[in-house]
């Protein structure tokens, strides 16, 4: 027949009660060893990536002037940009304003009268340049072609 259940709590009580004395012997132990210092506790790193506990020499430490070190972003060159080609797709004469359809994108740019020539109809074909604005890209500086 099996023990009774008394004894397996028993023997785990002992187990306990043993781990307690050995935890309590390890502290005392640590305590009778000294207190550790901080000097004890800091690990330098060295120049190849090893942990160490001793200092590492002084080296000469080189001097830099603040004129040698370059802040500054370089100028970028201007480039002129390409003037595009287009068609007019739409023009309202009376309220001076239209769209341009950019043949080789397909995109389309507002423009307004005060940047194209007085002339201007629908379905001219058109160079022009871009500038942005609040709203999103306007057609300026739009000369008529044939």
């Amino acid at each position: 027949m099996a023990g009774s259940p008394s004894f397996g709590k028993r023997e785990n009580e002992k187990k306990k009660q043993a781990k307690r004395l050995e935890k309590q012997k390890r502290k005392e132990e640590r305590q009778a060893g000294g207190p550790s210092s901080f000097d004890d506790m800091i690990v330098y790193v060295d120049e190849h990536g090893q942990f160490t506990d001793t200092p590492p020499e002084e080296r000469k430490k080189s001097e830099v002037k603040l004129e040698s070190i370059l802040t500054a972003v370089p100028k970028q060159e201007e480039i002129e940009p390409e003037p595009l080609k287009g068609r007019v797709e739409y023009f309202n004469e009376s309220k001076g304003y239209g769209f341009i359809k950019d043949v080789a994108s397909g995109e389309k740019f507002f423009f307004h009268i005060s940047s194209a020539p007085a002339d201007i109809s629908e379905g001219d074909s058109v160079v022009f340049e871009t500038e942005r604005s609040a709203r999103g890209m306007n057609a300026i500086n739009i000369i008529r072609t044939k």
